[in-house]
């Protein structure tokens, strides 16, 4: 799951990026809002984290803009305003709402709980052959037998099964489970296939489609 944390406050942004890396996230950051536009034209997220002041203005406006043009992502807010009325405004035009000073183990149960929305409307358990994927308990069993995967291993294989034998592009890939840092020309995503190939065994499913990508199937 890939998240933008928007915040001005460079140890803050550092503490928020640490956070939620840890807790097995892809993460981008902006330090304001022309960066987290950048960065939303580019890339796609499953929840954005906004610091509701930033030098460009309140992030609550911003956001209102996006939605009106049918902007989905679910954000959670960042505020020292904690009045009813402040509350009541981020809720109405946000999903979520935290008032500084917080607990990041909170922020992390509170983006993970909004993710889990982007990602409602695809299957529990996605299959191919005799491979089961269980996204709401991170598990992979092959022919009944549970597989032990990384997190990016377990992410790379969940984007090829969400679209089998179709093939997937290496940025498409990269980009669901890494983050912008992630070179599309390194070997990250070709040492994470192999592993899973590995840890799959035979026979094999994940296929190289020369010039495309890689694809999951029979």
């Amino acid at each position: 799951m890939r998240v933008l944390v928007t915040e001005d406050d460079d140890n803050l942004r550092v503490a928020l990026d640490g956070a939620l890396r840890g807790a097995g996230f892809a993460v981008d950051v902006a330090p304001d809002l022309p960066a987290a536009d950048e960065a939303l034209f580019v890339n796609a997220y499953d929840c954005a984290v906004f610091d509701r002041m930033l030098p460009a203005g309140d992030a609550l406006h911003y956001v209102r803009g996006k939605r009106a043009e049918g902007w989905p992502v679910p954000v959670l807010f960042l505020t020292a305003r904690d009045s009813l009325a402040d509350r009541i405004d981020g809720l109405r035009l946000g999903d979520d709402y935290l008032v500084k000073p917080f607990a990041m183990a909170e922020l992390v149960a509170r983006v993970r709980g909004l993710c889990r929305r982007t990602t409602a409307g695809r299957p529990a358990v996605l299959r191919c052959a005799d491979v089961e994927l269980d996204g709401g308990n991170h598990q992979v069993r092959r022919a009944g037998v549970l597989l032990t995967l990384t997190r990016k291993e377990f992410l790379v294989l969940e984007r090829m099964m969400t679209s089998p034998g179709t093939p997937l592009s290496r940025p498409e890939l990269i980009d669901h489970a890494w983050d912008e840092a992630a070179d599309p020309a390194s070997n990250v995503l070709d040492v994470v296939i192999g592993r899973l190939r590995r840890k799959l065994g035979d026979p094999q499913l994940i296929h190289t489609v020369r010039g495309a990508g890689y694809l999951i199937g029979e």
